[in-house]
């Protein structure tokens, strides 16, 4: 398919922006958390409940049948959306979070022992944070932070002094989610593959927005979720390197990630099956292939230079408002907007603006170590899509200094 290249058909495609809220137009501007979805991926996931609903895998009759290929048909699609070198190298998962725990409670559990070390970011997402620290805690290991700067930068010499003591692994977020850096990631992990260390990337930012080849970028795992990237909830991914998922022992134990079982012994199934036990989320698996064809249609530098018109627009306007103040000014980011007010309440901030019919997250975005290098409890968090535009960014600037108005 080719998506339209007037706005006003490529908005039509997602029937949400149409509604309105406490009887205003909605304008979503909390992509960041969960972007919409087209009606593409809509009908894709009608079409498997109402014409070939039924289990994966095993079954010989045509409606298993053609789940089992719909299914594997969307993971070869990731696969090629992501470059990896086989279908096996693609898991499905529940989301980010849930790949970055099998990783951690697998290859973590394997390979971390007392006195090790794993090094994480500043910016991290919590799901890139907790699981690690709940291995490390098991295994006598600890953490080690690359620091940040104030606009949101690693500091790239301390990187290097960190990268000397040895980590087991890079865990990194390819962009942040609290702030929008977009992290230097191809030159973080060349310089970790040079010292023989393994590394993870938390894509849930950066596979909606930016091209992600992980062959180019050679990373040893990726995880990202399917509702960040247009398609449904409870749906994600893990790419890891065949060598590297063959090794490691499996997480869950159940149906499909068997391939034979006895009072006294169960074998493993071979890759992705391994790492898939029980019923999968079957439409889930099913609309990410939509959603990522979708996005393909769009095409991926379109998204980007969108999106970062958007950004440019929007920046300076905010910054009229007076004593607002943008955290996260890399100088490459994606379109998150991430700001305080002085003297008002993010969340205040956040439920006034719901009143207008405006949507932004506020609070701590599951970055609570961002908020403290920053001394804030939380922000105000406006994550634009290329569906978006300039007059919506028109009436959040207007709503937040009605906003000030009514607040200071």
């Amino acid at each position: 398919m080719t998506a339209p290249l007037s706005m006003k058909a490529l908005r039509a495609l997602f029937p949400v922006l149409e509604e309105k809220v406490h009887g205003k137009p909605l304008i979503y501007l909390d992509n960041a958390a969960t972007a919409q979805v087209p009606t593409v991926v809509q009908q894709a996931i009608a079409d498997f409940y109402t014409t070939y609903r039924a289990n994966v895998n095993r079954g010989v009759h045509y409606l298993s049948q053609k789940a089992t290929d719909a299914h594997e048909a969307a993971r070869e699609r990731v696969r090629r959306f992501l470059n990896a070198a086989a279908s096996e190298e693609v898991i499905f998962t529940s989301g980010t979070t849930d790949s970055i725990n099998l990783v951690a409670f697998t290859w973590g559990r394997q390979n971390l022992s007392k006195g090790d070390t794993v090094l994480v970011s500043a910016i991290e997402h919590h799901a890139n944070i907790v699981p690690w620290q709940i291995v490390c805690e098991e295994k006598g290991a600890s953490l080690l932070v690359i620091p940040v700067d104030d606009r949101g930068v690693l500091d790239q010499t301390e990187f290097d002094k960190l990268l000397e003591k040895g980590p087991k692994l890079l865990a990194l977020t390819h962009v942040s989610n609290a702030l929008g850096t977009i992290n230097p990631v191809k030159e973080m992990i060349a310089k970790a593959k040079s010292r023989g260390i393994v590394t993870l990337l938390d894509g849930a930012q950066s596979v909606p927005h930016l091209k992600v080849d992980v062959q180019d970028l050679g990373c040893d795992f990726l995880a990202f979720s399917g509702h960040k990237i247009h398609g449904p909830t409870g749906i994600g991914i893990l790419y890891g390197r065949r060598e590297l998922l063959e090794s490691m022992p499996v997480w869950k134990g159940g149906g499909d990630m068997i391939s034979t079982v006895t009072f006294e012994k169960t074998t493993w199934n071979e890759l992705p099956w391994k790492f898939e036990a029980g019923t999968p989320n079957i439409e889930g698996g099913i609309g990410l292939g939509a959603a990522i064809e979708f996005v393909e249609s769009v095409g991926l530098d379109r998204i980007a230079a969108r999106e970062h018109e958007l950004l440019e627009y929007a920046t300076p306007k905010l910054l009229e408002i007076p004593g607002l103040r943008i955290l996260g000014t890399a100088p490459e980011k994606v379109a998150v907007l991430s700001f305080v007010i002085d003297g008002v309440h993010p969340y205040d901030t956040g439920v006034l603006l719901d009143q207008l019919g405006i949507a932004v997250r506020t609070g701590h975005h599951c970055a609570q170590p961002v908020m403290d290098r920053y001394g804030v409890p939380g922000t105000i968090r406006a994550s634009l899509a290329f569906y978006n535009t300039e007059e919506e960014i028109d009436a959040l600037v207007a709503g937040l200094r009605r906003v000030v108005g009514m607040l200071k």
